[in-house]
């Protein structure tokens, strides 16, 4: 196991990308900051360039002009890179399904390793998600 590894099993730095949501989602990452629930005390941290994140988390519903950018995203983020469908429109599109302007739902665009299921997920869901990647990390080393 790599220096990478090691340091993702202990701390995961979380890049957010919103590519065509309603924003409750965001308003839901942003409560995970708060002190009630603190996610920072399990060493997650929200950067602000993808190019120091290890994980890609996406909300919303990636639209016809939001998929070149999240593929360029994905290319720019340091290997190995884990992507998190976030909400019911990342992980399925929602209510966004039959739009005109939705596209391929976001693992048909890049490979998910882990999905966040709600409209809008809770805190409590959050914080499971990310931590099961984290056990993800442990137990196997990297995915990828």
């Amino acid at each position: 196991m790599g220096l990478k590894e090691k340091i993702l099993t202990k701390s995961l730095y979380v890049f957010h990308l919103s590519s065509g949501s309603c924003n409750n989602c965001d308003i839901e990452i942003i409560d995970c900051f708060t002190p009630r629930h603190d996610i920072e005390r399990f060493g997650i941290v929200l950067v602000g360039s993808i190019k120091h994140a290890d994980v890609l988390l996406c909300t919303g519903s990636a639209n016809k002009l939001t998929v070149p950018m999240i593929k360029a995203l994905y290319e720019q983020m340091p290997k190995p890179g884990f992507v998190v469908a976030f909400g019911a429109c990342g992980s399925s599109r929602g209510i966004f399904k039959d739009s005109y302007n939705t596209g391929k739902p976001l693992d048909e665009i890049i490979p998910v390793d882990i999905y966040i299921p709600g409209c809008p997920p809770r805190p409590e869901a959050i914080m499971a998600g990310l931590l099961k990647l984290i056990g993800k990390l442990n137990s196997k080393g990297k995915s990828r």
